[in-house]
């Protein structure tokens, strides 16, 4: 199968054996993956891939089923899916734990299912799970404008809550307000504290140097879930604001939980939101831009120069291998 692989920090296309399923797994037939940050920093050699898990790059896939171990239940080959994965979407077939596969929305093609799992699983688990985002809350979303950040406003819309989001342009602060955040700030030009007013909640992609702001754009009991470290890993801490405020500060990623703890986010996924997804209303596929696999170098330019609006997407159907 055609793949895309990762030498001295650059992308090739090459060939790659195709994956067979162990007793828990699917084999998908990859029509599109999704482009992450994840997938950058793994490129640079910052973030390695799982122990036991592809080094093939992508954490989203979406297509049909190609084969199921002899332990899968409740589905058929031909059924077509969505996945979050450890890695292994830039390529043609990937195998995934059956649990972390759910059912391609009605309404939604391929291409646009690639922008669901790896956003929706971890905006979900953050925000609502963890983060315990309510109906009616206020929440803050740093880069609004980005895949994680288009998702996070529809999402807290879905649940009732009021979405503001931060982001770096006027075009991208318009983008924002059409997907349903009150309001957009324009963080070079205003400080995102006295514009937020206040917030129950924040999700922030930035980490260190906001750490401080955060802290006093958060209302009493109000909490910080931190998903990146974008800006910076560490920063000091005044834990009186955390204190006085009785403030909660989270952290977590989603690439190396086990795939029982994703299977809980997707069963959360498939009961609580899949059922708003063929309306394609409230939360809709947000698509930057779709390369093709043999571009997915020139997709990570587009993600790096930071000017995209939503998914960048990799299209795999037309560097399929002949079956």
């Amino acid at each position: 199968m055609h793949a895309i692989e990762i030498s001295s920090g650059t992308l090739h296309l090459t060939d790659r054996p195709k994956p067979e399923p162990r007793a828990d797994e699917l084999v998908i037939r990859i029509e599109a993956a999704g482009v992450a940050q994840a997938d950058i920093l793994q490129r640079q050699g910052k973030y390695p891939a799982p122990p036991g898990a592809s080094d093939i790059p992508g954490l989203d896939a979406a297509g049909t089923i190609d084969s199921i171990g002899v332990d899968v239940q409740g589905w058929k080959t031909g059924d077509r899916v969505c996945a979050i994965l450890s890695g292994g979407g830039y390529a043609e077939y990937c195998a995934v734990p059956a649990v972390q596969a759910l059912p391609i929305p009605e309404n939604w093609s391929a291409i646009e299912a690639a922008t669901l799992p790896e956003n929706l699983f971890t905006v979900y688990d953050n925000l609502v799970t963890r983060g315990g985002l309510k109906a009616g809350e206020r929440v803050l979303i740093h880069g609004g404008a980005s895949g994680i950040g288009s998702m996070a406003i529809m999402l807290a819309r879905a649940v009732g809550a009021i979405p503001l989001a931060t982001a770096g342009t006027p075009e991208k602060c318009a983008a924002c307000l059409e997907l349903g955040a009150e309001r957009a700030i324009d963080y070079k030009k205003s400080d995102f504290v006295s514009e937020a007013q206040g917030v129950n909640i924040i999700l922030d992609l930035v980490g260190g140097p906001y750490l401080d702001r955060n802290l006093d754009a958060l209302v009493l009991e109000g909490r910080l879930v931190i998903i990146s470290t974008q800006g910076g890993r560490t920063a000091p801490l005044d834990i009186r604001k955390l204190m006085a405020k009785r403030l909660r500060i989270l952290g977590s990623t989603m690439r190396a939980r086990t795939p029982a703890a994703k299977g809980e986010v997707a069963q959360a996924l498939l009961q609580n939101i899949w059922l708003l997804l063929p309306a394609k209303t409230t939360i809709r596929p947000v698509i930057d831009s779709v390369f093709s696999l043999a571009d997915a170098a020139r997709a990570h330019e587009r993600l790096e120069s930071g000017n995209h609006i939503g998914k960048i997407v990799l299209e795999i159907a037309k560097w399929r291998t002949k079956d």
